[in-house]
């Protein structure tokens, strides 16, 4: 009996702490777990009874090297922490914990409540300064081996991968030969679809731009099975946007072996738990990196080209970093401008009603300036664009040919490989129905069962490929096929006629942006105010530069204020005429408005408060009234009328509304007095008036 154990030890229960650090240590190395379950009669040894005796097997399978996941390792500190343990026994001190941190706390809780810790080299007392030392030497030991076993094999690891040598999971696309060399898979359609996807992402540069075309055609992607029933086998599926990007983030792909593309890092959690997490590290820090290692789909080159496609197409990357893909939009140059005055790129924004006039703008100077609302550029797109896509067209005429044939081998590939795919597709599934067949076939008739079994395997495998028959027919019902002579005359003939295929309204947006990203690099926009026009710098794929001007429209004011022409001619009428005559005349004159409307007395009105034009002096100094020629000779207004009917005075009027306006010299004066004088009806009337007069007073 070891004089370590006392009776107040015997009296509280004793833990049996069970751990191996993976499910494949307690599957195969199963001597240890029973070395472990044998502690139980190393306790009863000591003195303690059955009934007190308690196994935790909980965390068989989890690594000692953190606490999160080792629910009995938690009831254990727990238990210990309360004074609730006699003692702990394990098979060894270290495989209470590989965390110093929980080893130490471990110790410390133990040495405060009297708990013994007991393994197969003997029993301790943490509490005792000689046991406490040895456990903490042990624990210290027990991590230096850790490392030193960890790096031993992380060197070994290293020298083969070094070599070329180390074996790991391959990606879907590669395999292993006999001699443990990578080669491309030797099923034609896995090759066939890692193969589309690079030629996809070539063509539309996004990456859910493949995985979009993958639906859109029905076709389906692959991925390897490793480890249990399936190891080893194709499971085909949808191909989804994080599949896409591993593939294109592969250097596998580009035949190149990499080794140490991603490395674990310990975390603290918010809990306040350690986790480690996988990182990925940058491209010149890998450990291992051997170009042309075996036969891959893309060359390093387009490796490079597309992790920079990649990046671009981050919307939430730096502000000078340009856009890459097409996206939905009216703005053509989206993502390819750049602010003369800043450097920064410039974003559109959509006004309008549902935001059908589109704008670019550079805000930064806004932004970035506490108290201003002026902004660096705010243009409209549809001049930028015009004139964008008018010095493009002009630079592709010499090469109209070459893209006419370039576009018709683009569709016909596209036709190939699509129908390709599907005829693989097609292919596979005969073989299914055909094994499903021959292994009915092959069965003892006896055999009811199996044999009811496998027919209705070999059923449901012809019906698959009816079903995937109808599908193919009518995605080749749907799709535009180029595979006439007429066909591709016509495709050949629109393609030489570029402005019309650009101009033409079934040309999408989205397809017009691609044109100009695989011919633009960046364009550099800067507007000169007193100029009124804009110094637009196109710099193209090839690193030639052009440089070109575009006028900008008048402003509001410019575009409503008239013409100096007009102005005199109204100032020349004015003289003369009143509003509304000068606005009828004007529109007798075949003119409209600054707003094409037609001329209105307002509308002169508001023109002359403009140019200070005076109102017309329609009644000259020397001039009189109809009312004032009466007064002047005594008689009623009707005789002035009839004078001036029978021209015996002179008067003039602007119009056949206006009034009369009368000159008379002394002479005519003189005569139209004699006039009333001797005019028996006029002195007969103002006789009649009089007596009117004197009777009414």
């Amino acid at each position: 009996m070891n004089p370590k154990v006392q009776e107040h030890h015997r009296s509280k229960p004793a833990y049996i702490y069970l751990s191996q650090s993976t499910p494949g240590q307690v599957l195969h190395h199963r001597e240890s777990t029973e070395r472990q379950y044998a502690l139980r009669e190393k306790a009863r040894e000591l003195g303690w009874s059955e009934s007190l005796i308690r196994t935790l097997d909980q965390d068989l399978g989890k690594t000692g090297t953190e606490m999160t996941r080792r629910e009995d390792f938690k009831t254990l500190v727990a238990d210990v922490s309360m004074g609730q343990v006699g003692a702990v026994f394990a098979l060894e001190v270290s495989r209470l914990a590989r965390s110093n941190l929980d080893w130490q706390r471990l110790l410390e809780l133990c040495a405060l409540t009297s708990t013994l810790v007991i393994d197969e080299d003997g029993c301790y007392d943490p509490a005792d300064f000689n046991d406490g030392l040895l456990l903490g030497l042990k624990g210290v030991m027990a991590s230096a081996e850790i490392h030193f076993l960890r790096a031993r094999l992380q060197g070994g690891k290293l020298h083969k991968a070094q070599k070329g040598e180390l074996r790991f999971p391959l990606p879907v696309g590669f395999c292993y030969d006999a001699e443990s060399r990578i080669i491309q898979d030797p099923d034609e359609e896995v090759r066939g679809a890692v193969s589309l996807v690079f030629r996809l992402f070539r063509e539309t540069g996004s990456a859910f731009a493949v995985m979009q075309r993958f639906a859109a055609g029905a076709l389906r992607f692959p991925k390897r099975a490793y480890g249990g029933a399936w190891d080893g086998k194709l499971i085909w599926g949808r191909l989804t946007h994080g599949r896409v990007l591993g593939l294109l983030k592969n250097p596998s792909y580009a035949g190149q072996y990499v080794f140490g593309r991603f490395q674990y890092r310990r975390e603290i959690s918010p809990e306040g738990q350690v986790h480690p997490r996988k990182h990925a590290v940058a491209m010149p820090d890998w450990c291992v990196s051997l170009q042309d290692h075996h036969p891959g789909y893309i060359r390093w080159e387009e490796f490079l080209h597309n992790q920079e496609r990649l990046e671009k197409n981050q919307t939430n990357g730096e502000e000078t970093v340009l856009a890459g893909p097409a996206r939905e939009g009216l703005a053509l140059l989206q993502g390819l401008l750049l602010c003369g005055h800043c450097g920064r790129r410039l974003t559109v924004r959509y006004t309008g009603n549902g935001g059908i006039y589109p704008r670019y703008q550079c805000n930064w100077l806004r932004r970035e300036s506490l108290g201003t609302s002026k902004e660096c550029l705010n243009i409209r797109c549809d001049l930028l664009d015009a004139a964008v896509s008018e010095e493009v067209l002009k630079a592709l005429q010499p090469a109209e040919l070459e893209l006419a044939l370039a576009a018709l081998a683009e569709l016909e590939w596209r036709d190939q490989a699509l129908g390709r795919q599907w005829q693989m597709r097609i292919e596979r599934a005969e073989y299914e129905a055909a094994l499903a067949e021959r292994r009915y076939l092959e069965v003892d008739p006896s055999q009811r069962l199996v044999a009811s079994t496998l027919e209705r395997r070999w059923n449901n495998a012809l019906l698959q490929l009816e079903d995937l028959k109808k599908q193919a027919a009518e995605l080749q019902r749907q799709e535009a096929r180029v595979a006439t002579p007429e066909q591709k005359a016509k495709v050949l003939a629109l393609a030489q006629d570029l402005p019309r295929v650009w101009h033409a309204p079934t040309t999408q947006a989205k397809d017009r942006k691609r044109m100009l990203r695989l011919l633009l690099k960046d364009i550099t926009v800067e507007k000169l105010s007193p100029l009124q026009q804009l110094q637009v710098h196109i710099r193209w794929q090839g690193g030639a530069s052009t440089s070109l001007s575009v006028p900008l429209p008048p402003k509001i004011a410019d575009r409503v204020r008239y013409p100096a022409v007009l102005v005199d001619r109204v100032r020349q009428l004015a003289l003369r005429l009143p509003d509304a005559e000068i606005a009828a005349q004007l529109q007798r004159e075949g003119h409209v408005s600054a707003k094409g409307q037609a001329y209105t007395a307002k509308i002169v009105q508001w023109i002359r408060g403009c140019y200070q034009i005076p109102r017309a002096v329609l009644k000259r100094p020397e001039e009189l009234s109809v009312d004032q020629v009466a007064k002047e000779f005594g008689v009623s207004p009707s005789v002035v009328y009839y004078w001036i009917e029978r021209h015996l005075i002179q008067a003039r009027r602007i119009n056949n509304r206006s009034p009369y306006w009368i000159t008379l010299n002394a002479s005519e004066e003189q005569k139209l007095r004699d006039r009333v004088r001797n005019s028996s009806r006029i002195q007969k009337g103002k006789a009649s008036q009089n007596a009117a007069g004197g009777s009414a007073l």
